[in-house]
């Protein structure tokens, strides 16, 4: 498999390292944290290796979501949505 040149010559900031720092609190953070880390993989900002580490570290993540659906309480939000909350 041949590497990709314009990938290893870009070393620009990843764009989900914002994101991801400020915390993954709702499924929308997780899913903007990694749409976010997808397009650092491709435009060759961060390695494979890292974003195969962040999506090891999300499945597991989700795993305790899926626990917490599952056995947690459910609280209500002031619009009668369902909240899932991954921190207090």
């Amino acid at each position: 498999m041949k590497k990709n040149p314009k990938a290893v010559e870009k070393k620009d900031a990843p764009r989900s390292l914002p994101i991801f720092e400020r915390g993954v609190k709702t499924g929308g953070d997780f899913a903007s944290g990694m749409s976010a880390l997808m397009s650092d993989v491709i435009s060759g900002s961060i390695t494979p290796q890292i974003a195969n580490a962040v999506c090891n570290a999300g499945g597991e993540l989700l795993r305790v979501v899926e626990l917490q659906q599952r056995y947690g309480r459910r609280n209500e939000d002031p619009e009668g949505r369902q909240v899932l909350e991954l921190t207090e």
